[in-house]
């Protein structure tokens, strides 16, 4: 239960983080599975995909399907089939966005499930507790966390709570193979980000996680938010961004010296028809790739792009067949996992800005010429079908000769 730092190229950090259940190379992106499972996906996918690390909910397991059940299967690891490393969130976000008749109280938060409405009790002990049953590999604190926006009263408020909480949790007994990490929490105010930073660094706990952000704040915000966060960390911990986010805030964050991400992006919007590409996101739900016979993205080596055409997958999304909601999430889970072994690769050979630059300027510049000749295409189409329609007509209303 260590973490090396190998190499820097700039901020852009290369390490290795070592877990009872494997070792997880960084920069990392942990696929979201937050009831145990990484939506449309199952074990053998992850493992297809070569995912090191995944990440799983407190809040969500706790709630369905209980500790009980999973306690009768050994824990998380062997409930889901999963034996690589598994981070849990503490549950403190979903408490806060998803829970009914929040009540907030000196040691933890009061409230009511939003399955059923049953009367739940969650702090820093339970939290520890739950997530000590589950047996993952990497434990959050449980956090108070703060809206966006937040008044500055609200928001030293809050970052008060989460540190006497996260005090408390530091205090709790965990197996022998799982790493606490603490959570940096103040909204945007650089001085509640600074003293929050140094006061979890003075904790000395294994890694340390960025909060609070990606919940609603202009970008050019979270990124700066990053800028006072990030020196005052440990150099010798691995850093975490949670919940975030597209792939240049990744490529942006590693730049700032991140080493994990968590987000449902690219899960998310795959499942509504949305994938990620080497040249910027593309709705392949829209019509314009009904005759469209390339990969979804023409420098992805995943099976789906080997496999499958744009025009196929529009059609089983458009009929909303399951199987396309599969493809694309694999494919997208694809490209976020192949985005950080390719940012790993450029920062161990020292180009990481010439990466960085690279990216940004194709993922920026989008489809462009594809779309245009697909749409040019799908005109002449369009043509060929509308003439065949007028034929037919004209053919039915001419009147029949007589012998």
């Amino acid at each position: 239960m260590s973490f090396t730092l190998h190499k820097k190229d700039g901020e852009a950090r290369l390490g290795t983080l070592k877990t009872s259940h494997g070792d997880v190379p960084t920069p990392i992106f942990m696929p979201v599975g937050t009831v145990g499972s990484v939506k449309t996906m199952d074990s053998e996918d992850m493992m297809e995909l070569d995912a090191k690390i995944i990440l799983g909910n407190t809040y969500h397991l706790y709630l369905r399907p209980g500790l009980r059940i999973i306690d009768e299967a050994g824990d998380l690891h062997k409930f889901i089939n999963w034996d690589r490393p598994i981070l849990t969130d503490s549950g403190g976000y979903q408490v806060f966005s998803l829970a009914k008749l929040r009540k907030l109280k000196y040691d933890g938060v009061e409230f009511r499930s939003h399955i059923d409405g049953e009367k739940i009790f969650i702090g820093p002990k339970e939290s520890m507790e739950i997530q000590k049953s589950l047996g993952s590999d990497i434990v959050m604190i449980f956090d108070e966390c703060t809206p966006y926006p937040a008044t500055y009263e609200q928001a030293k408020e809050s970052l008060e709570i989460t540190q006497r909480w996260g005090d408390e949790c530091a205090k709790q007994e965990l197996h022998p193979h799982q790493m606490l990490f603490g959570i940096v929490q103040g909204s945007t105010y650089e001085d509640l980000r600074i003293e929050s930073a140094r006061y979890l660094a003075d904790m000395d706990l294994p890694g340390y996680a960025i909060g609070g952000l990606s919940v609603g704040e202009p970008e050019e915000e979270m990124l700066k938010t990053l800028d006072w966060v990030l020196p005052e960390l440990p150099e010798d911990k691995p850093r975490y961004l949670m919940g975030v986010g597209t792939p240049p805030q990744l490529v942006e964050s590693v730049a700032r010296g991140v080493d994990m991400f968590d987000c449902v992006l690219p899960t998310r919007v795959a499942r509504h028809g949305t994938a990620y590409t080497s040249s910027g996101q593309v709705q392949i739900k829209a019509s314009k790739w009904r005759n469209d016979f390339g990969p979804i993205d023409d420098e992805c080596d995943c099976k789906v792009c080997k496999g499958y055409s744009r025009a196929y997958v529009r059609h089983l999304l458009s009929t909303n067949e399951f199987s396309g909601m599969r493809l694309m999430t694999y494919h997208n889970l694809h490209f976020y996992l192949r985005l950080m072994e390719r940012i790993r690769e450029a920062i161990a050979e020292d180009r990481f800005e010439e990466f960085r630059q690279d990216f940004h300027a194709k993922y920026q510049r989008g489809q462009g010429e594809r779309e245009e000749r697909q749409v040019k295409r799908n005109k002449a189409l369009d043509k060929e079908i509308l003439d065949e329609k007028r034929a037919r007509k004209k053919m039915r209303t001419q009147p029949k000769k007589k012998d």
